[in-house]
């Protein structure tokens, strides 16, 4: 018992001393660091990552170089930040963020910059070709007249800033909604022609109470079925981090 304990204190002592190094920044950046952890000691490490939440960690270290707020989607890194987020990515991953086998793919390119506000999966659903966008806006208009810009606001709002959309994107689809008769478009200036206020028409707004009538139910199965997925990995996560315990606190026999 005495050993194990022995064992447990020092590998305690181990991981304090290498949080406090990777803190300082001094094992990446200092030729003569001491010696990198054993495998075992980075694998506990990493575990505790895991567990943990890895975008926590990020905004930790963020905070070491000047930074804790979120970084909203489009807003660029500083070069020391840029540096910080890959290097913070090569040590959880060991491999580079445009590398990765699953993060390389264009829809976590916001990712690769450290973009930590930006959610891959709710872009999804709301980027050109995911099929909620055009209904939601229609939603939004038939609430009240408004303009291009107080509907990207909008969303930006109600995704809390996890997708932002873009003008590329909105003014084509207004266009389009008011060349199908959904929406009517009126300068609120007619001189200056700087800001146009949409207003639902009586054909958009019965085709959001059609169109909604087919999607709602997908959605709701969409949810359940995420949250299934969730389960499953939620699951398999706790069996890893009891493996990984299981195999830190076994004494070695030799």
């Amino acid at each position: 018992m005495d050993d194990q304990k022995n064992i447990k204190h020092n590998s305690h002592q181990e991981e304090r001393q290498e949080r406090h190094e990777r803190r300082r920044g001094s094992h990446r950046f200092d030729e003569n660091a001491p010696e990198r952890p054993s495998e075992e000691q980075r694998s506990r490490h990493e575990h505790r990552r895991g567990r943990r939440n890895f975008w926590s960690e990020w905004r930790d270290e963020r905070h070491q170089h000047g930074r804790g707020e979120d970084i909203q989607v489009g807003q660029a890194l500083s070069p020391k930040e840029m540096e910080a987020w890959r290097e913070f990515f090569h040590q959880s991953f060991g491999t580079w963020p445009e590398a990765h086998w699953i993060f390389s793919g264009r829809r976590f390119s916001p990712w690769h910059q450290g973009m930590d506000a930006f959610n891959p999966f709710v872009a999804t659903l709301l980027s050109k070709g995911g099929g909620l966008l055009p209904l939601y806006v229609l939603n939004l208009i038939s609430q009240k007249p408004r303009y291009g810009n107080e509907i990207m606001e909008l969303l930006a709002e109600r995704t809390n800033g996890q997708w932002v959309s873009n003008p590329g994107a909105i003014y084509p689809l207004l266009t389009l909604l008011e060349k199908e008769g959904f929406i009517e478009g009126k300068w609120e200036d007619p001189d200056k022609r700087t800001i146009r206020i949409y207003t639902i028409t009586p054909a958009g707004q019965a085709e959001v109470s059609r169109i909604t009538m087919i999607v709602m139910p997908k959605l709701n199965e969409t949810v359940q079925v995420l949250q299934e997925l969730i389960n499953d990995l939620q699951a398999e996560s706790s069996k890893s981090e009891a493996a990984v315990e299981d195999t830190a606190e076994t004494p070695s026999s030799d």
